[in-house]
C-alpha cells in the first residue's frame, strides 16, 4: 500500500511540473504554456511573395580553422529573400563524412508561422548544400530531429500537430538525403528528440526517441523504441522522473542516456541498461539530479518564445582515459550570481551515479552577459566540442549576439580559449510571425572536427548555417603578436586546380607548409626545410583532390599563421 501511495505521489506531482523550468512557484497560467511551449499551426500555409524567385548573395564566411556556408539556399546556391528557416538539426554519415544532412523548421515566408520540414544535403564536406524543398510539402511539420545509421542511411524525425493532438512522423533517405520514403508513424509529442545506437553490439540500429509528456500522442507515455531500422515503432512507455527539453544518447555498452530538465533545478539524468535488448521491456536503472547552480528556463529575452537552450548528453567513445565517461551541458540562469545565461558543464565518471562540481565554459567577466544555445558533442577520440551564442560584444544592450567555440581534450578537466567564430548579429531580426529562432541547435563531431548547424541573421533574416571546425587550427591564442609578421597569401583563392601560396620568412630558421582538409588529414606538404629570412612563392597543386575548403598552416620556428584554400 505505501509502494502505491508513493507512485500515485508522484504520478500528481510529475503531471504539474511548470512547463517553464523555472521553479514550481513560477508557473505560467495554462493558457499561456499551450501558446508558447507547444508546436501548433497558428497561421495557415502562405507561399512566398515573390515565389522564391527573388534572391540574394548566400553569406559565406572563411576564417583560420574554420568555414561557415548558407544551407536554404536556391538552386544557384542564393540566399532566397523572404522566407525563414531555423531550428536546425545535422546527421554525418559514418561510412562517408563527405554526405551530410541537416533539416530544419522552413517558413515560405515571414508573414506567416507555418512551418515545414526543410530539408538540405551535401556530398562534398559542406562546401556546398542542395535544398530541394520541404520533405513533405504544405504539410505542418516542426521539430526537426536527424541521425544516422551504422550503414549511412538517414533518418528525420518530424512532429506534426492539430487540434487533435501530436504525433511524429520518421522519414528516412539511404540516397544521401536527395530522396526520402513515405516516413513511419512513430508517435511523439513536442520537443521529441532521436537518437540511433551504431555501437556494435545487439543494439545496433535501434532507434530511440523521447519527448515532453505534456504534449505527447500516447499519454501518459512518452517514449518510444524501434528495434527494426524504423519499419515499427514499439508502444509508448514513461521515464523515470519527466525529463523533458533534452537529449539522449548511447554508451559503449549499449546503454541509453537521457537528460533533461526536471521537477528541480540543474540537469535530470536518467539511464537504461535493457533498452538495447530487442524485445525487452525497458527499464530505468536511476535518476540522477545533476547540480548545475543553474536551470534551463524558456523566453529569455534574447529569444522571447523559445528556450535559452537545451539539455546535452554525449558519451566518451574513445579508447583513451575518459572511455565511458558521461557529459552533460546547457545554457543556464544561474543560482549563485543570477548571471541570465552561462554554459554549464558537468561529468560523471562512474555511469552517471556521480557529478563532478558544475564548470562554467565561457569566461566572458561579467555576470550580465547571456550565454545561450550552448551545443555539445563528442567526438571518437574523446575531444570534447562546444558551441554556443554569446552577448558579450554587444555594446549597447544584451541581445546582439556572436558564436562561440572552445574545446578540451582532457575529459573536460582544461579548455581552450573562448573563440569567436562570427561577427554579431541580430537574433530578433526576421521572426516569421514567431519570436524566436527556435529552440537548439545541433553539432556532430569526428576527429578532425566539429560539424554545426545553427541559425543566425547575418543576412538580415533568419537562415540556417553549416559551419566546420578545425579545433587545433582555431583555439590557437590570438595573444601572439610573432605571429603578425608571418604572412601566408593565395592568388588565385578561390581557385581551380593550381593557386600559388606567397609566404614569408621573417627570421631564418624551419620552416614548414603544409596543407589539411576539413578533417585535419594533411593532403600535402609543400615545404619542410631550413630557409633564411625572404618572401617565396610556392605553386600548390589541388587538380588531383576533390573540390572544397582547404587550410593552409605556415610554420616558422615558434610561430604560426594559417589561411583557407577553396579549391572549385
Amino acid at each position: 500500500m505505501k509502494d502505491n501511495l508513493i507512485i500515485m505521489l508522484v504520478v500528481l506531482t510529475t503531471a504539474f511540473i511548470p512547463v517553464v523550468g523555472y521553479t514550481q512557484s513560477q508557473n505560467l497560467p495554462a493558457a499561456e504554456k499551450a501558446r508558447t511551449h507547444n508546436e501548433l499551426p497558428d497561421n495557415g500555409y502562405m507561399p512566398n511573395a515573390w515565389g522564391n524567385k527573388k534572391t540574394s548573395p548566400a553569406y559565406r564566411y572563411n576564417g583560420p580553422g574554420f568555414f561557415t556556408t548558407q544551407v536554404n539556399v536556391d538552386a544557384n546556391g542564393n540566399n532566397i529573400i523572404g522566407d525563414a528557416a531555423n531550428e536546425p538539426s545535422i546527421a554525418v554519415s559514418p561510412t562517408d563524412p563527405t554526405k551530410m544532412v541537416i533539416g530544419w523548421r522552413q517558413f515560405e515566408t515571414v508573414n506567416s508561422n507555418f512551418r515545414q520540414a526543410g530539408i538540405g544535403y551535401t556530398s562534398n564536406a559542406g562546401a556546398s548544400w542542395t535544398f530541394p524543398g520541404p520533405i513533405d510539402p504544405m504539410t505542418f511539420r516542426s521539430d526537426p530531429v536527424l541521425d544516422v545509421d551504422s550503414a549511412g542511411t538517414f533518418y528525420y524525425n518530424s512532429l506534426t500537430s492539430n487540434s487533435d493532438g501530436y504525433t511524429c512522423r520518421v522519414f528516412r533517405s539511404a540516397a544521401g538525403g536527395s530522396a526520402w520514403d513515405a516516413g513511419v508513424e512513430a508517435h511523439g509529442g513536442d520537443k521529441q528528440w532521436m537518437t540511433i545506437d551504431r555501437s556494435s553490439g545487439s543494439g545496433t540500429g535501434n532507434i530511440y526517441s523521447s519527448w515532453t509528456s505534456y504534449y505527447s500522442s500516447c499519454l501518459p507515455g512518452f517514449f518510444t523504441r524501434s528495434t527494426n531500422g524504423g519499419n515499427l515503432y514499439e508502444s509508448c512507455v514513461t521515464v523515470e522522473g519527466n525529463p523533458y527539453w533534452g537529449t539522449l544518447t548511447v554508451g559503449n555498452q549499449g546503454e541509453l542516456y537521457l537528460a533533461g530538465a526536471g521537477s528541480g533545478d540543474g540537469i535530470l539524468v536518467v539511464r537504461s541498461s535493457n533498452a538495447h535488448i530487442p524485445g525487452s521491456s525497458i527499464a530505468w536503472d536511476f535518476t540522477s539530479q545533476v547540480y548545475m547552480d543553474g536551470y534551463i528556463i524558456s523566453q529569455p529575452e534574447v529569444n522571447p518564445l523559445g528556450l535559452l537552450g537545451q539539455a546535452y548528453i554525449d558519451v566518451d567513445r574513445s579508447d583513451g582515459a575518459g572511455r565511458g565517461n558521461i557529459y552533460v551541458l546547457a545554457s543556464m540562469v544561474r543560482i549563485s550570481n543570477g548571471d541570465p545565461g552561462d554554459v554549464m558543464f558537468s561529468k560523471s565518471v562512474d555511469g552517471g551515479y556521480t557529478w563532478s562540481a558544475p564548470l562554467r565554459i565561457n569566461n566572458d567577466p561579467t555576470d550580465f552577459h547571456c550565454q545561450w544555445f550552448g551545443t555539445m558533442s563528442v567526438a571518437p577520440n574523446g575531444r570534447i566540442d562546444v558551441v554556443w551564442l554569446d552577448t558579450r560584444d554587444d555594446p549597447n544592450v544584451n541581445l546582439l549576439s556572436a558564436l562561440y567555440y572552445c574545446y578540451s581534450d582532457d575529459q573536460g578537466e582544461t579548455w581552450s580559449i573562448n573563440k569567436k567564430l562570427s561577427d554579431i548579429f541580430d537574433p530578433h531580426l526576421g521572426y516569421p510571425q514567431q519570436d524566436k529562432m527556435g529552440d537548439y541547435f545541433d553539432m556532430e563531431s569526428d576527429n578532425g572536427g566539429a560539424h554545426l548547424a545553427w541559425a543566425n541573421t547575418l543576412n538580415g533574416e533568419q537562415d540556417v548555417y553549416y559551419t566546420h571546425i578545425i579545433p587545433s587550427i582555431v583555439a590557437v591564442s590570438e595573444n601572439t603578436g610573432k605571429q603578425e609578421s608571418l604572412i601566408l597569401e593565395a592568388m588565385p583563392n578561390p581557385f581551380r586546380g593550381k593557386t600559388r601560396i606567397k609566404y614569408t620568412v621573417p627570421v631564418a630558421g624551419d620552416v614548414n607548409l603544409a596543407v589539411f582538409n576539413i578533417y585535419g588529414k594533411k593532403v600535402s606538404t609543400l615545404v619542410d626545410e631550413y630557409r633564411a629570412a625572404g618572401m617565396f612563392t610556392i605553386e600548390f597543386d589541388a587538380a588531383s583532390l576533390p573540390a572544397g575548403c582547404y587550410v593552409g598552416r605556415l610554420t616558422v620556428g615558434g610561430r604560426v599563421a594559417v589561411g583557407k584554400l577553396v579549391s572549385w
